[in-house]
């Protein structure tokens, strides 16, 4: 392997992504349906809201399964099957089972309390889900990126050739069409705790390993197509919008949802791909922020769904306690003790007083 180069891109598109994700959550307890999939309601909807969800909602999660692909991608290079399984098991698996077990039967507590129902302990991985399916896509794939990393030049330069050709996004586009159609999930947008949402997140996983296993030559190629990838993505957005009503048929959303993906990771290999404080502090915070944001989102629910104020205010009030919350405990907390750090999978690689944390979520983003 060549000189490495940090890919401050890959870090960039998984901290909004999780930021998106923490907005996506506030906007359902603005929607008349939030209650009936566990989350708080507020009596007033924002119901025009849920056109810009609806265009995140097609590719915000496939695009954190390809990000955490490439992930195990870059920590493969520098580990043995074993150590990366060991690694994996503390930055996933202990976070998993902590947040089953600690977060989400408090955030559980707060919506029977909110809505007065007998308290009672409620334990399962509600939004964790995502964590549980990663890591059971590296225990059944660990075979699979072993041999990659044991084989000779010659097959990754075939991968490689094969990814970096102008038509091999359709490759892609297929995989996810069959998956609708094999699957027939009754949404596309409906992945948690779904067969719809296991498939296309292995589809997904698999698929970022390969992207980061190809080198730069695929990178290159997408960078060079990035606005045919966006005329086609917006294009079925606004087909999606104004044709449909947002009920495109699940193939072409499977479409768009590639288009997308393909979009954002051109865009970002061509302009995020910086450094910066801001980026060192939430590439490490996104994580723990992620674990922990249920609590304060219906914390936020809780103390601003009752005031008599503009929807829209109580809207960016409950966002701003879901994020702020989770940062305030994470500085306080998670960065600075070494027992609840490891807990939220965030581990120190020297003492704390400018050190470096190293968390799960954190890709090991390298170039060659």
């Amino acid at each position: 392997m060549n000189a490495i180069e940090r890919r401050y891109d890959i870090d960039w598109l998984r901290v909004i992504a999780i930021a998106l994700l923490l907005i996506y959550h506030s906007a359902i307890v603005f929607q008349p349906w939030g209650a009936l999939i566990g989350f708080m309601q507020s009596n007033e909807s924002l119901e025009w809201i849920w056109i810009p969800m609806s265009f995140l909602n097609v590719w915000r999660i496939p695009l954190l399964f390809f990000v955490s692909g490439m992930g195990v991608c870059f920590a493969m290079r520098k580990r043995s099957w074993k150590e990366l399984l060991i690694e994996r098991s503390k930055r996933i698996l202990v976070p998993l089972v902590f947040g089953m077990l600690a977060i989400v039967p408090v955030h559980v507590l707060i919506w029977q309390s909110y809505y007065s129902q007998p308290l009672s302990y409620e334990w399962g991985r509600g939004h964790l889900w995502f964590l549980a399916n990663i890591f059971i896509y590296v225990l059944v794939l660990l075979p699979v990126f072993y041999y990659l990393k044991k084989s000779t030049h010659k097959l990754q330069d075939t991968i490689s050739k094969f990814l970096s050709h102008p038509l091999s996004a359709i490759l892609v586009t297929v995989l996810f069409v069959l998956e609708v159609i094999l699957v027939k999930p009754d949404s596309f947008e409906l992945y948690a705790l779904t067969t719809h949402g296991f498939v296309i997140g292995f589809i997904s996983f698999l698929m970022g390993y390969l992207f980061i296993y190809s080198g730069d030559r695929f990178w290159d190629e997408i960078k060079s197509k990035r606005w045919i990838y966006f005329i086609i993505a917006i294009t079925l957005y606004l087909i999606r919008v104004f044709i449909f009503d947002l009920a495109s048929p699940k193939f072409i959303i499977a479409v768009e949802s590639v288009s997308w993906i393909y979009t954002i990771f051109s865009f970002g290999f061509k302009y995020l791909n910086r450094s910066g404080k801001s980026l060192s502090y939430l590439s490490k915070a996104a994580y723990p922020v992620y674990v922990l944001h249920m609590i304060f989102l219906y914390l936020g629910a809780t103390l601003i769904l009752p005031f008599n104020i503009n929807t829209e205010m109580k809207f960016a009030g409950v966002t701003a306690i879901s994020l702020f919350g989770s940062l305030i405990v994470y500085e306080l907390l998670i960065r600075r003790i070494k027992w609840i750090s490891v807990l939220f999978g965030v581990f120190q690689t020297k003492k704390y007083g400018g050190a470096e944390f190293i968390t799960s979520a954190e890709v090991l983003s390298y170039r060659a």
